[in-house]
């Protein structure tokens, strides 16, 4: 990914020094604060009491989801979800009349969201302002107030225009580079085994849709660990797993170890660090907010959510998935579709607070309070009664479980099944208790037994201690280390230090690490790098070639060094005499006529004589073959990533 889109810095580039203002704390609480204050604006913003909105801050702000991105270094998506609120913000202060207040917020709102610099969270938060404003529309026509619609409509159009135009540098370099990464058009109709490959302006669907939801498996935003949390998780020494890797004679120490990163989840996804849990208090509270909750923020949060959730499940629900992606603009520019579910993390407390809102207000009849509440008492209980019964159907059996019987411990699979059984149950029972103690305090409030302000307050810590008991499975002090370590991630190994002798200009391929690992750039001159948005002609240039260990194409790069392993697991450089270098003469230019052709002639070209170019995209070349002087040299005389110098003799 070119620097220029990732890290520079533009001059007059006033909103990004008003980020990183606002980011004073350092990481990762800048992004914690985000959260909170962001989330605190728009409940204000939605005239909501500031102790509710306080609980409703710490609900959004401690969602598991929004936590692990951080523990993962997602940081661009935890900074543009930090943000989100805010422009919501904007959004719902114009519709209340408040326009230049609700201009001026979500032109920031929108500044501020572009310059986080993750365009796949903002999309998806543009497709929940379309629910919004048809539901807005909606209910103007019924109040009669279309003109203050289409007023506030053109008055966010304007506001949204301002934030684009304040980060219209680095939008175009974006997409500059979109169009050349693999989330543009590929030049190829064929795949590396020489198959057709799928036609598309974006990534494939397959692509798209590798990460997504379960349809059961979102019940885990009621239970965290009903399919079984993470792809690798500590089961601890109270485990199944554990007691058997002791019985086989395994040391304490080493079975701790062994039982520290099983995979406990079993779902259907490749991979996942948590599971995306919301609460099971703010899961009650926002089902008592459909019963409780009436016009227009209901239904633009409850069809809010309804979207984000049958989109999340991706190639599990593959008639809505495929019609987003054929037909809905920019949709297939966007991986794991399952991210979309924090459109549900961003509607779901939203209601949850408006619910507590309406029981304790005034002006709502107390039997319409308690009638909710038993309807969603009901409701939520049923599911996890309705979730325990159908416990035995689930085999409780993962991808990657019969890896594990490789090791030589053949009944593994089976304890690590009974450990998921374990966690299903007990975080299920854990979720019902925090409801009915939540439930509870709401119905002795009703019944006048407690105070408005004890009941908040106890809702909030339950919430607290809810959300954060789950983020500490996930991120906890083991997941922060010394700023000295952040800052020297890798520790150059005898091989790259072997390297760096070379004080030459010239490349590495470092075949222990593979293509999408960054590791080897921390230290030299690399072929390879890690991002979603990967440059696609180096993409194909791997897949066709480089993986196939091409040593002309490795010439071509010059890759001067290849690191490899032995047997023993030793690490080791070899060098390659036969790297063409920084420039060179050849003898013969070869003419094709298509992207495919010109591709697959690399496999037998000698890139040190003869150059292919395709002749449809290079034209005024009259002239194939050349003598080359034996004295003539191209020397590289000055190196820096954006200008390079060579001198012709």
């Amino acid at each position: 990914m070119p620097t220029y889109q990732l890290g520079a810095n533009y001059p007059h580039n006033y909103i990004k020094e008003l980020d990183r203002v606002i980011r004073f704390l350092p990481r990762p609480a800048d992004y914690l604060f985000l959260y909170f204050i962001g989330f605190y604006i728009l409940l204000c913003c939605l005239k909501v009491d500031y102790k509710l909105a306080i609980v409703g801050a710490l609900a959004f702000g401690f969602s598991s989801y929004l936590i692990i991105i951080i523990g993962a270094g997602h940081n661009a998506k935890a900074h543009a979800l930090g943000y989100l609120p805010i422009l919501l913000a904007g959004i719902v202060l114009v519709f209340r009349k408040k326009y230049l207040s609700g201009f001026l917020v979500a032109a920031l709102g929108m500044a501020l969201e572009i310059v986080a610099n993750h365009y796949q969270m903002t999309y998806y938060f543009m497709l929940l302002v379309l629910i919004l404003g048809i539901a807005y529309l909606i209910d103007a026509i019924k109040r009669k107030e279309v003109k203050h619609y289409f007023i506030s409509v053109g008055i966010l159009v304007a506001a949204v225009a301002l934030g684009i135009a304040a980060n219209a540098t680095s939008l175009l370099a974006t997409k500059e580079y979109a169009d050349w990464s693999t989330r543009g058009k590929s030049e190829l109709t064929i795949n590396p085994d020489g198959s057709p490959k799928e036609s598309t302006d974006g990534l494939s669907k397959e692509y798209i849709t590798q990460w997504s939801y379960g349809i059961v498996e979102s019940f885990n935003l009621f239970v965290p660990r009903l399919f079984g949390g993470a792809s690798q998780e500590n089961l601890g020494e109270e485990s199944k797993s554990f007691n058997y890797l002791i019985d086989k004679g395994l040391p304490r120490s080493s079975a701790l170890d062994f039982v520290g990163g099983l995979p406990l989840y079993w779902g259907e996804q490749p991979g996942v660090a948590d599971p995306a849990y919301i609460g099971a208090i703010i899961f009650f509270l926002f089902i008592l907010g459909l019963f409780l909750v009436k016009g227009k923020h209901k239904w633009w949060l409850l069809f809010g959510v309804l979207l984000s959730l049958l989109l999340s499940w991706g190639k599990n629900f593959s008639g809505l998935t495929n019609f987003m992606i054929d037909y809905f603009p920019l949709y297939d520019k966007f991986r794991a579709v399952s991210s979309i579910q924090v459109v549900l993390e961003l509607c779901a407390p939203i209601l949850a607070i408006l619910a507590l809102k309406k029981i304790f207000s005034q002006r709502v009849p107390q039997t319409d309070k308690l009638n909710s509440l038993k309807y969603a008492g009901a409701i939520v209980l049923g599911l996890g009664v309705l979730l325990f019964l159908v416990k035995g159907m689930f085999d409780f059996v993962g991808l990657s479980d019969e890896r594990l019987r490789m090791t030589g411990l053949e009944e593994l699979p089976e304890m690590l099944r009974l450990d998921r059984k374990a966690v299903y149950t007990n975080d299920l029972i854990r979720s019902l208790i925090y409801v009915l103690i939540t439930a509870g305090l709401v119905w002795f409030y009703l019944k006048g037994k407690l105070k408005e302000n004890l009941v908040v307050v106890g809702i909030g810590f339950l919430v607290v201690f809810d959300l954060v008991g789950v983020n500490l499975r996930y991120v906890n002090a083991d997941s922060f280390v010394a700023k000295r370590r952040m800052l020297e991630p890798f520790q150059a190994t005898s091989a790259n230090k072997q390297i760096m002798e070379d004080d030459g200009v010239y490349r590495v391929f470092d075949r222990t690490d593979g293509f999408d690992s960054a590791k080897t750039a921390y230290f030299h001159q690399s072929i390879t790098g890690y991002h979603a948005a990967k440059p696609a002609g180096m993409r194909d240039l791997y897949e066709f070639h480089i993986y196939k260990g091409n040593l002309s194409v490795f010439n071509m790069l010059n890759i001067k060094y290849v690191i490899r392993q032995d047997q023993e697991g030793t690490i080791f450089p070899i060098e390659n005499p036969n790297a063409n270098g920084n420039a060179w003469f050849v003898e013969e230019l070869k003419g094709v006529s298509s992207a495919n052709e010109e591709i697959l002639a690399l496999d037998s070209l000698n890139t040190k004589n003869v150059a292919v170019f395709n002749s449809t995209s290079v034209s005024n070349i009259n002239r194939l073959e050349y003598q080359v002087d034996s004295t003539a040299s191209i020397v590289l005389t000055d190196y820096e990533p954006n200008h390079l110098t060579y001198m012709i003799q």
